[in-house]
């Protein structure tokens, strides 16, 4: 292989001279005229690097922590600057005044001197960026003096002053206003990527450090504060106006090709069919050359690099390290791993671009020469011309990859090539990995049967799978046949074809729906007038008839996806396949989020207890009032069982309706609340005997119903509370402003005809299920009686159990009245079932505290009031709500 490089010291030269219309040749005397077809018309002068954000971020979580730690750990902040000086006290006096001197001048001749290099090799740019940067650290530097001095804790000020030497009434400086200022500007023109001149720099620093900590002019807080105070600056600046794009153009391609030995005569550029996954996998071109056969040569680039930093970065946060590539890599790691995995998949029998040189354009691109191979990417062919022996070819190449432990991390479309004389060619190996485990082998296995699922069907897909790798290594890939195994590009095409067949299944309920009405009204025209009685049962049949078809519609609508077709083929090879998918997430987002918001309303909770002295209110709690409380909770059960068996046509038995809902306040703690009960709900409706279709409209029509109920009871109770100072019957303020705000916001999404098509499209299928529940539900008013109560009754049991919790707690003089008491429970109830976290945890306690607060409660009685509470709804039931779950788990009810 030839590999030979542009110097970095000169590159940047050679780029500009490359790109200028023109001869470009620097090795050879003749003139060659370089001809680009396809290249950037137009590159623009500036790029923002997410690196740069990166860092940026990064400075700002520095700062805030060593603020942190000034502020918190005033003894280990003194007892370091004491070692420190202690040590730095013995050095000589000459030493100390020549350390001064020398940092004194070098520190303003350092950057003149680099700025002097960039302006000979015409660079002004970066030096107008670093004058930048300057300038505002300059700022930087000093807003934080003055807020150091006027507004700091005091800690924070003993942690980065100390008495000046010439005037020990007078304080140093907490940050050095010429210091940030010239680290900012040599981080901006990019001193750090020049090795000689980072060897001066740190030199200069280190000395200036040395020098001002000996003559106490600063402490080691001072000094790292005004290091990250520049640094922070300066990437901040590149960010914000954006860093000198340095991409090199198809000329200066031109020019690398002859600095390894070739003669190029053109080079077309070919262009990415899909950027949002491939756009960092470089520029790809077709180089005609002089003498020899053409050439596919991919520039890799820093800017293409960075793209898609973030969701890699997010990848590698969320997946198990085994799932993930690096987020970041060089440029020089990027070339060697993709020339070692081409000379790897060669090695292995597979068919591969063959790697004859690679190269550096510059400090900020390379270069990788394929010998050409010509044809048409699996997504540009036709589907009558992917046949069978086209399928089994394309798994021949995988089975010789995996032979020699070669995983190739992407096996979508446009990475499987089929030349002209129908050969299968890898490529894309860039993002591959040698000496792979069998957790990545079997994620390409199972990312290639829907690569070719998506073509072909799953039966193809596997049966092709089959009769190479044979059925056992199939059937062990399922475990990570599953949406966050696959490429990005493939789970984008999965949700697409996923809302088609939503799509689908919506039209089919509604057009059943359409016509069974459609029905009804012309049998009404019909039929010639009957009795009362008659009428009603005709009602009845028609209803029944509607649902039925209804139902068959859904059914025959509805097609399973993808993944769950290549299970099914795979499990009637081998019945005996694993199927559990496995954990490859190392941290949920639901997780994720609900840390966070548990972590926020933990600290507002927090914030609330502690000035509260527990002690003497448990010991003069009044123990009748807990009891109550406790009698309340457990009343809630029987009053959840009835508020969902009243949408129940059918018989359930109430016993073990009753244990249903103490199972869930075990899955409360597991999931959301609006998630979980709805799931819990249904699961055991449906092992009760109720059809599925069923069993999702009753619980429902029970969400519903119990929306409608708490909206009017939330209202209700506080135009109440609204009126218990004011006689008069008048709405308050609030009622009228939310109600004028609900108003506007019907008008909004009635006049835009997107929102008017999203949500009548939504309410209307809801409907499509659930209307017809409710007319059954109708036909027995003893069961609409038994739902509406229930939700009352399971409303009315948790405020009296809030209530007998504030008076457990609270005297005649303290208590407010049972309106305000259940606004405050509503609201906190309507919260926790928004908030991410299980059971509301966090949200509910700070909502309930906060707002009993508002309505006149005592903070010292409010704060363990709530707790009370929510022990006894939330915590203490986990433990039946678990021995409920497992005894309904092992007789088949959930």
């Amino acid at each position: 292989m030839k590999q030979q490089g542009v110097h970095p010291e000169d590159a940047e030269g050679t780029s500009d001279a490359a790109s200028r219309p023109g001869p470009v040749d620097e090795s050879c005397e003749e003139v060659h005229i370089d001809e680009v077809e396809g290249d950037e018309p137009l590159l623009p002068a500036r790029v923002h690097r997410p690196s740069d954000l990166m860092r940026l971020l990064v400075g700002v979580l520095a700062v805030i922590v060593l603020l942190g730690i000034a502020a918190f750990a005033h003894g280990t902040t003194s007892g370091l600057e004491q070692d420190i000086n202690k040590g730095t006290g013995q050095a000589p006096d000459l030493l100390i005044k020549i350390a001064g001197l020398a940092s004194s001048i070098a520190i303003l001749l350092v950057p003149v001197a680099f700025a002097i290099e960039r302006l000979i090799k015409r660079d002004g740019l970066r030096i107008a960026d670093g004058v930048l940067a300057a300038v505002l650290a300059h700022g930087v530097t000093l807003a934080t003096d003055l807020w150091v001095a006027k507004a700091a804790p005091d800690s924070i000020q003993e942690a980065l002053t100390q008495p000046s030497p010439g005037d020990i009434h007078a304080l140093t400086d907490p940050v050095h206003g010429y210091l940030a200022p010239v680290i900012a500007y040599m981080t901006a023109v990019g001193m750090s990527r020049r090795p000689r001149w980072r060897a001066v720099l740190w030199m200069v620093l280190l000395l200036d450090a040395f020098s001002m900590l000996v003559t106490g002019y600063t402490t080691p807080f001072s000094i790292i504060l005004t290091v990250l105070i520049g640094w922070t600056v300066a990437y901040g600046t590149l960010y914000a106006v954006g860093s000198p794009n340095v991409r090199p153009t198809g000329r200066t391609l031109m020019a690398g090709l002859r600095h390894v030995g070739f003669h190029p005569v053109s080079a077309a550029r070919e262009e990415a069919s899909d950027t949002s996954e491939t756009g960092d996998r470089g520029r790809r071109y077709f180089v005609t050359l002089e003498d020899g056969p053409p050439l596919d040569v991919t520039v890799v680039d820093r800017e293409q690099q960075a793209q898609g930093f973030f969701y890699r970065a997010w990848r590698n946060l969320t997946l198990r390290g085994f799932a993930t590539r690096s987020s970041l890599q060089s440029l020089r790691q990027a070339l060697e791993q993709e020339a070692l995995l081409a000379y790897a998949a060669i090695a292995a029998g597979a068919n591969a671009p063959k790697l004859i040189a690679t190269s550096e354009l510059g400090p900020d691109a390379v270069m990788l020469v394929y010998e050409h191979t010509g044809g048409r990417t699996l997504d540009s062919l036709a589907d009558d011309e992917i046949t069978d022996d086209l399928l089994r070819d394309t798994w021949h190449q995988v089975r010789a990859l995996q032979s020699r432990r070669i995983a190739h991390r992407r096996l979508v479309g446009d990475a499987v090539l089929v030349d002209r004389s129908g050969t299968v060619i890898l490529t894309d190996l860039r993002v591959g990995e040698i000496a792979a485990g069998d957790l990545l082998l079997r994620m390409d296995i199972s990312q290639l049967l829907v690569t070719l699922g998506l073509r072909v069907g799953a039966e193809r897909a596997v049966a092709s799978a089959v009769g190479v790798l044979g059925p056992d290594a199939v059937a062990d890939c399922l475990p990570m046949l599953q949406p966050i195994a696959l490429s990005r590009s493939t789970r984008a095409t999965l949700r697409r074809l996923a809302r088609e067949r939503a799509q689908r299944e919506r039209e089919a309920v509604l057009e059943a729906s359409r016509q069974a009405k459609q029905a009804r009204l012309e049998a009404g025209h019909e039929t010639e007038p009957v009795s009362e009685k008659a009428e009603k049962k005709a009602v009845r049949a028609q209803a029944r008839a509607e649902k039925r078809a209804i139902d068959e519609a859904l059914e025959e609508a509805r097609e399973e996806d993808l993944l769950t077709q290549i299970r099914h083929q795979v499990l009637l090879i081998r019945p005996q396949a694993p199927v559990e998918p496995a954990r490859l997430e190392r941290v949920r987002p639901r997780t994720l989020m609900s840390f966070i918001a548990g972590a926020i309303g933990a600290y507002f909770l927090l914030t609330q207890l502690t000035h509260i002295e527990f002690g003497p209110l448990v010991a003069n709690a009044e123990w009748g009032w807990v009891a109550a409380a406790v009698l309340f909770s457990a009343l809630s059960y029987v009053a959840a069982a009835m508020s969902l068996l009243g949408f129940v046509p059918e018989r359930v038995p109430f016993p073990r309706t009753v244990a249903a809902q103490v199972a869930g306040s075990f899955v409360k703690i597991v999931a959301p609340a609006a998630v979980g009960g709805v799931a819990l709900n249904t699961r055991f409706l449906q092992r009760s005997g109720v059809r599925p279709g069923l069993a999702v409209a009753s619980v429902g029509a029970s969400q519903l119903f119990g929306l409608g109920c708490h909206i009017l009871m939330l209202l209700s109770f506080g135009y109440l509370t609204g009126t218990e100072k004011t006689p008069s019957l008048s709405p308050s303020r609030t009622v009228i402003a939310g109600l004028l705000t609900v108003a506007v916001l019907v008008l909004v999404v009635t006049s835009v005809p997107f929102l008017r098509k999203f949500v009548s499209t939504r309410v209307r299928s809801l409907f499509a299920g659930v209307v017809p529940r409710m007319l059954d539900v109708l036909q027995r008013p003893q069961k609409l009686v038994t739902g509406i109560g229930g939700m009352l009754l399971l409303t009315f049991c948790f405020v009296m159990c809030l209530d007998a919790s504030i008076r457990a707690f609270g005297t005649e003089s303290t208590s407010i009245s049972i309106a305000s008491v259940a606004v405050v429970f509503l609201a906190g109830n309507a919260l926790g079932s928004a908030a991410p976290t299980p059971g509301g945890v966090g949200a509910v306690e700070a909502t309930l505290t906060v707002g009993l607060i508002a309505v006149g409660l005592p903070k010292e009685v409010a704060a363990p009031a709530v707790l009370l509470f929510r022990l006894l709804t939330l915590w203490l039931p986990v433990l039946p709500g678990w021995l409920a779950f497992n005894q309904l788990s092992r007789k088949g009810a959930l």
